[in-house]
């Protein structure tokens, strides 16, 4: 670790929320102000992935000085009068929960910028799509740096837009009515999510989140945090997807390029997780554990249904489409996530944590690899891949075929890869909850979604199985293999998915403390 002033810290936090919005405005000038390429359009998307790689750099550099002895501190702040009439504020800080999600997010859009430059998707000028990845990456980094309950509806509502066109005018078949589907739930799920932002905010007299969370609820009463905890639950339910509201996510997934998918899976879900922990846990406890046993039930049977969905799909016969089927596997996943946090106990909120990064670092890699081989077949569909490609994809392309294998494995949750631990914490929280929720009730929780581990491991296998494992005859001809560009962006997926694995405390040591406080009453 190094040691930065806290002025530095500001200045980085800052540039990080900041500067992809004027790396967007600049993208659409008409000369970028990018390092010069052979045309426009290599020069734009130079630029993109000069802004994002200056980025990521500030949040390394940002996580380098974080204080990590003092974790549950909120660092780096800043905190500015914008609208003294309703007590508005730009105040901006990173604590052992926000800053892994910082750092997550600048690195994923690093690796998309840096995977178009190569590989740019069909579709209008790159202006345009340089531009809305820069929108996007301001927004979610935005989420998870703000600390007013107005900014964070702000920022969370800011990604919707370059989403929505990502989809409509980047994506495959369908991409108008996944992209009209994905808008109207979140926009529909945000609209009832500002009514009990607003509702917080009048009743305790501040829409500070600092100040909200070590009141601890204490300014509202049970009613209204029941009210508040069920109007933004559904906002931010839309956006993890939680069943029964995740029918938008697969038709999202199915339609948009690669990159849209990989940020996607790997950022914009968690946004929905983190309100959870930054808004509900410490500033309405009383409402959520009025819920939090719903909350469980719906994780589970989402684990459930999206595992049997994703097992459906891989059947052979059953003409499953490979994107599709990591689409249902997140909401799988992301119900490993809901059930930690309803635990409302320090080992499931830190479980799900710790998923919510595994989560992004392996599914994001997976769609990288998906997107990989739609380009060298022209298709996603498993029965078309096994056929054509996927039994001999070892054979065919061995180093395209042992990273699905090894995105496969650490999805199913193989001890030693990041995807083990989240899940596995988020099942000890689940047998002892917090007091005043039901054991016996959790305790069935536990072993449905026990269960939920068994049938992921089942359709992941059977994926591998199909796509990568066969011989190969001397009349087929070969793929193409890894890729100099796709080695640069998937190499740091790989690497922090196994450094996760082996060494889990580098992410729990920063999540503990601050999880430790949220739940006894608040952040500093």
């Amino acid at each position: 670790m190094i040691d930065i002033s806290e002025s530095v810290m500001q200045i980085l936090l800052a540039v990080i929320v900041v500067g992809p919005l004027i790396g967007a405005a600049a993208a659409l000038l008409p000369a970028p102000p990018g390092l010069k390429g052979k045309s426009p359009e290599q020069a734009v998307l130079r630029h993109g992935v000069t802004v994002t790689g200056v980025v990521l750099i500030a949040a390394i550099v940002l996580a380098l000085g974080f204080d990590h002895d003092q974790p549950s501190r909120m660092q780096a702040t800043t905190d500015i009068s914008w609208i003294p009439a309703l007590d508005v504020r730009i105040h901006l800080g990173i604590d052992g929960i926000s800053l892994p999600l910082l750092v997550l997010t600048a690195l994923l859009t690093f690796l998309c910028a840096l995977y178009s430059y190569f590989k740019m998707p069909a579709g209008p000028t790159p202006k345009a799509f340089v531009a809305l990845l820069l929108v996007l990456e301001s927004g979610t980094l935005a989420t998870f740096a703000v600390l007013d309950l107005l900014l964070f509806f702000l920022a969370f509502e800011m990604v919707l837009i370059p989403m929505y066109f990502l989809i409509a005018r980047w994506g495959g078949a369908q991409r108008q009515a996944a992209a009209w589907k994905f808008i109207l739930f979140t926009l529909l799920g945000s609209v009832v999510m500002l009514l009990g932002l607003l509702l917080i905010g009048i009743k305790a007299g501040t829409f500070d989140m600092v100040a909200l969370a070590t009141d601890n609820g204490r300014s509202l009463t049970t009613s209204v945090q029941v009210i508040a905890v069920l109007a933004i639950g559904i906002g931010l339910a839309v956006k993890t997807p939680m069943w029964p509201l995740h029918s938008w996510l697969p038709d999202a997934h199915t339609a948009a390029p690669t990159v849209g998918s990989v940020l996607l899976a790997g950022v914009m879900l968690k946004m929905g997780t983190y309100g959870f922990v930054r808004i509900l846990l410490p500033i309405t406890p009383d409402g959520f554990r009025t819920f939090a046993p719903y909350l469980a039930a719906f994780a589970v049977v989402g684990i459930i249904y999206g595992s049997l969905a994703c097992l459906a799909l891989a059947k052979q016969g059953a003409k499953g489409d490979l994107k599709r089927l990591i689409a249902y596997s997140s909401v799988g996943h992301m119900g490993f996530v809901l059930l930690g946090i309803s635990t409302m106990t320090p080992t499931g909120v830190n479980g799900a944590l710790f998923a919510n990064i595994a989560h992004g670092l392996i599914t994001g890699l997976l769609f990288f690899l998906v997107g990989a081989l739609k380009d060298r077949t022209g298709t996603t569909d498993l029965d078309t891949l096994a056929e054509e490609t996927g039994a001999a994809l070892y054979g065919k392309a061995p180093r395209l075929g042992g990273l699905l294998a090894f995105a496969a494995v650490a999805s199913l949750g193989l001890p030693g890869l990041a995807g083990f631990w989240g899940e596995m914490l988020a099942l000890f929280g689940a047998f002892e909850p917090a007091a005043g929720l039901s054991r016996p009730a959790y305790l069935t929780f536990m072993a449905i979604a026990a269960l939920g581990t068994l049938l992921t491991a089942a359709y992941m296998l059977i994926v591998v199985r199909r796509v990568c494992m066969g011989g190969t005859s001397q009349e087929e001809p070969k793929l193409a293999d890894v890729q100099s560009y796709e080695f640069a962006a998937w190499t740091p997926l790989v690497a922090l998915t196994v450094v996760a694995g082996l060494w889990p405390r580098a992410l729990l040591g920063l999540t503990d403390p601050a999880v430790q406080q949220l739940l006894a009453g608040g952040t500093r």
